[in-house]
Parts: C-alpha cells; structure tokens; sequence
C-alpha cells in the first residue's frame, strides 16, 4: 500500500497507502522551520493525499489529518495534533508524528495498528499489516505475516511500500528488493537503479531516476503496461488503473478493468494517488479532486441540464433533451443506450430502459431475459435487478425476466405506477392503495393501509408516500427488521421518495434532501440547495437540481467524496507559490515523488469480480 514519508531537514516526501488496493504517490513537502499553524475549521489547505480501500485522507498545511469514506472500522476517525505524513491502507490508517512516533488507527484484527515504538522516517499501512522505516534505514514490520511479509531484509532502505501479501523496499544505493508473498512475480524485480516504489495487489511499479516508470508482476489488466515519457511519481492500485504523475503535472493512467476509474481530469497536479475503485489528485493550489466513485464513477455526474435521473447499482442515467446519457460502469453494456427521444428511463442492476414513442427499449444484461422488452404501448418502465416491469397505457403492469420469488408475476387490476427491486416489486393502484409481490420476507404482508400518491422499493424495505406529503417505510424480518434505520423515516412533509438498498432519500417540499438507513454516522452527504428530483441507487443516489443539474453522491462509502472545503482548496496561504509545509516553499523541495503503494487482496479481487457481475446479490 503507501509508502511512507521521509524526512529530513528540508524536505518530506509523503508516501501514501492505498487500501484493499491502491495507494498514493508521494510528495515532497517543504518542512523547514515553524509557521502558523491553521485548523481545518478554518480552511487549511492540503499538502498530501493518500486513497485507501474505500477511504482517502489529506495532510492539512496544518499538520492535521482530515479523512474521508468508508468508516467501518474507525479508519477515517483521525486522531487531533499535527503530523507530517499519513498513509491509508485497505481498513486501517498510520501517520507520523513530528516526533518521529507511529499512530495508527482503524481496523486491528491482525495487530496492523499495533506500530512499535521508536523514531522512524516514513511509514506505509498495507492491506493487514504496516511497515516503517526507522531513521537509521532499517524497516520494521507488524500486523499479519502470512508469507513472510514483515520478514524485511536488513540494511538501510530510503523507502518502504507495502503491497497486499508483498513488500519492497528502496535500498539507499537505488536497488528495489521485495519480499513475501510472490503472486504472479511481483517479486522479481527489474535490474537498475530506481527513485521511487509503489507495491500493490501482486504487481509493483518504480520510478527509474531519469524518469521511466517500470512496472511488474500480475498483468491480468494491462496494470504492468506503464506508457513512456517522463514522471515524477507513480501509484500503482489492484483491480484498477495505476496512474503517474508526468514532469508537467499531467496523470496519466493505464491498464483496465471492470471497475477502473476513467481517465483523469485534465490540468496540472502536484501529486496523485490511485484507491480500490477511484483515484484522488492534489492540485497545486492545495484543492483535492477524486473521479471514480464507490466502484464505478457512478456519482461522476455531466456538468449538463438534465430533466430525469435514474441511479442503481453501479451506474446511473440521466435525461438529455429526449436523448439517455449514462455514467458509472460499463461491463454489461448497460450505459450504451440507442438513439432517438425518449421520456423516460430506468437504470437497473445492469441494463437500462427507456421509454421511446411508448414503446419500452432495454440494453445492457440479459442473462436473464430481463432485457427482452414485451411489444406495444406502455406509459411507465421501471428496471429491478435481473427483472423489468412496465405500466401499460390501459394500467395493467407486465413484468418479465428472472421469476425468482416469482416477482414478475404482477397481480390484475388497474395501477397508476410501478417499481421493480430486488426480491420484489411494488404496484400504486389507482384508488392509491399500494400491493406488492415477490419475496414474502420483504414484508409485503405489513404494508400499512390507507391512500398513498407514491412508492418505492429497496433491496430489503419499502416505502410510501401519502397524500399529506408524510413518509411511511416497511421492512422484513429474515435479516433483523428495520437494520439500519432504512425504515425509520423522519417527520415532516415530502414530495418524492426513493430507497437505495439499506438507505432511503426523501426530497422535502422545500427542495431539501434528507436521506437515513445504512448512512454510516451520516456520511451520506445530499448536496445542498433546492432540488426537484431524487433517485437512489444501491450505494449512491442522484439529485436534479431546479435548473437540471444532476449531482450524485456516496451513502455510505463516500471515497471520493471530498469536503467541500477541501475541494476548493481551502484558504489560501500568502506569500508562497506551489506546495508549502511549515514555512517553506515548494521551491525548497525537490518534487520528486516518491511513490507509494497500493496493496490488495486476491479473495477481494475474487469478491470484486464477482460483484462486478453481480451475481452474488441473488
């Protein structure tokens, strides 16, 4: 994962961890006397970036450590003082302390938090375990020891990079040694005289010292394929894009999978570090900017006007002017929508359908003949999972696809809307009495009685609108009913619902959002202003806004989700031009990068692929 930062009286270079895959490329940072020190209440500015698994964590102007994401195990709750250098692996997170003291903090199962005392240099936190580099040049190890990773050879290294069941270590003379695990040869290190090292999920990348990026081991993606040119850093990610940072600040990425990050963003950068599913840049200006998403660039919304927006499981579609624009992951083909005007579109699992003269349109996955769209005239489409239904023009639903708990198999009678899900689907008829079908255990059998003007269907809950503008939610009891909260809706008066897969937004009639369930501690962060439409996805959700602009953001893994303030760039600092530390300027350090790591695991490549064919929430 990350590589660490070393220290030394005028310069630090910042090495970053990437988590369950990935991690940062390091940066050089000017740390030559004292300085005001800036909170981040009050803007701070970011002078270093780290991406872990699902998590990201900047190094404030202020010493502090802001982090952002995946929260499970604790590892975005960063601990106060100053540090000047931070590294974010798959679960957990390490600093360094001024004092030369590692803290760590997050996940702890195999002791990988457990930093030993004593002065060191730089740290890098891997997937389960970490490694430091003391002052004197010696790297010690700690956390899982599955295939000898901590078993670091002795000598004195100028760097260290922890890589899922792998780690390598820059010897002082330029010689790049690695040890552990030896997956698909990530081991067998390129001869010559290296300046920077990034390990990762059974390949590792290097930074030649004229420049050239060099790159071995697992291949399966095109990972290894570094382009030529120039480059000041490099940061290599399992599963995604390794991406590195060319002498003129531009990043370039290669490789490809399934759930790659698409190209960066154009414009200078300072630094760039690759994560599990997106990858964060470091502007010059200190401002941080993450494109990917949770795994797909989903909440990658076009800066465009849009009159409808539907959001799933791992992409999402908006409405153009009549023609379907879609974003996120492509692997079924589910964001290749046909030409011509439609009024309507549905994003499911992994296909999409569009409403176009009346007639219903679908593309993407049809593993389950969820794609073969019935002929004639409908007025409504609604994609589920691995099923579709449609609301004819006359108020009968037809639905078809996979009949799993027979959830294609709509009741008689006239509806007024529709709204497929997993296990299950939901019908508003036309008195506004809502009925459902499918999978029992979603709790059709406790549908509150009463008159309803909208509904909607989670993965497990579902939930209705009444006429009053109030918010009633139901849930199922195979799992623990009402879990996360999903079903707890709030007080007050809405105009639109839409539930997610543990997780329900509400768009209130003043055009806010309010969005609980599976949040984790409120993460979940709607964007602000007045908005007139909200789709939730199974892990994200999508808001237009009034004049049509969609916005998307994570419920509850929020990698990419930078605080605003951070995004901006913070307060400036005066006085200083590029990348600053305690009072000296970028002038003062040579940005050269050192690198660092990302590092995953095989069974969670295994788990990603799997998910990413989806298959696996059947």
């Amino acid at each position: 994962m990350p590589f660490a930062a070393i220290r030394n009286a005028r310069s630090v270079v910042a090495g970053f961890a990437l988590g369950g895959l990935l991690l940062l490329a390091g940066v050089a940072l000017g740390l030559a006397g004292g300085g005001e020190w800036a909170t981040a209440q009050d803007g701070g500015r970011a002078v270093a970036i780290t991406v872990g698994g699902e998590h990201a964590c900047a190094l404030l102007d202020s010493g502090e450590v802001e982090c952002w994401g995946n929260n499970w195990h604790g590892q975005t709750e960063a601990p106060g003082g100053q540090f000047i250098a931070v590294s974010a692996g798959w679960g957990h997170t390490c600093a360094l302390r001024e004092t030369g003291a590692i803290e760590c903090w997050g996940g702890n199962e195999w002791g990988q938090t457990n930093a030993p005392s004593g002065h060191f240099s730089a740290v890098s936190a891997g997937l389960i375990h970490t490694c430091g580099l003391h002052d004197d040049g010696e790297i010690v190890c700690w956390g899982h020891n599955s295939d000898g990773r901590l078993d670091a050879p002795s000598g004195r290294f100028n760097a260290v990079s922890t890589g899922w069941g792998h780690t390598c270590g820059l010897r002082r003379g330029g010689e790049i040694v690695c040890w552990g695990h030896d997956s698909s040869g990530a081991k067998d290190v390129p001869s010559g005289r290296f300046s920077a090292i990034s390990a990762s999920g059974g390949y590792t990348c290097a930074l030649r010292h004229g420049g050239e990026v060099v790159c071995w081991g697992w291949n399966e993606w095109g990972q290894t394929d570094a382009p030529r040119g120039r480059f000041s850093a490099v940061s290599a990610a399992h599963g995604t894009r390794p991406c590195g940072l060319r002498a003129d600040g531009e990043i370039v990425c290669w490789g490809n999978s399934g759930h790659a990050p698409a190209g960066a963003p154009s414009g200078p950068f300072s630094a760039v570090s690759t994560g599990e599913s997106h990858t964060c840049g470091l502007r010059e200006t200190g401002a941080v900017e993450c494109w990917g998403g949770h795994e797909f660039g989903q909440t990658d919304a076009p800066d465009d006007r849009f009159g409808a927006v539907s959001a799933h499981v791992s992409h999402t579609c908006g409405l153009r002017g009549g023609e379907i624009v879609c974003w996120g992951a492509n692997n079924a083909g589910q964001l290749d929508a046909p030409s011509g005007r439609f009024s309507a579109v549905s994003a499911g699992s992994e296909h999409t359908c569009g409403l176009r003269g009346g007639e219903i349109v679908c593309w993407g996955d049809n593993d389950y003949r969820q794609s073969n769209a019935l002929s004639g005239r409908f007025s409504a489409v609604s994609a589920g999972w691995y099923h579709t239904c449609g609301l004819r023009q006359n108020g009968v639903i037809e639905c078809w696809g996979d009949d799993l708990y027979v959830r294609t198999n709509a009741p008689s009678g006239q509806f007024s809307a529709v709204n497929a899900s997993h296990y299950h689907t939901c019908g508003l008829r036309d008195g506004g009495e809502i009925v459902c079908w499918g999978y029992n255990a979603a709790g059709r059998a406790d549908i509150p009685s009463g008159h309803f003007r909208a509904v909607s269907t989670g993965h497990y809950h579902t939930c209705g609108l009444r006429d009053g503008g109030a918010v009633e939610c139901w849930g199922h009891n195979a799992r623990g009913h009402n879990l996360y909260g999903e079903a707890e809706a709030p007080g007050g008066r809405f105009s639109a619902i839409s539930t997610g897969r543990f997780h329900t937004c509400g768009l209130r009639e003043n055009g806010d959002i309010e969005c609980w369930g599976y949040t984790f501690e409120g993460q979940a962060q709607p964007p602000a202003g007045k908005h007139v439409q909200i789709s939730s996805g199974a892990h994200h959700a999508c808001a237009l806004s009034e004049d049509g602009v969609p916005s998307c953001w994570m419920i509850y893994n929020g990698a990419a989700d930078v605080p605003g303030w951070l995004r901006g760039g913070g307060l400036p600092i005066t006085g200083a031009g590029g990348l600053l530390g305690r009072g000296g300027g970028a002038s003062e350090v040579g940005v050269i990068a050192v690198v660092s790591l990302a590092a995953s695991v095989v069974l969670l490549a295994l788990l990603g692929l799997a998910r990413h064919r989806g298959r696996g929430h059947r």
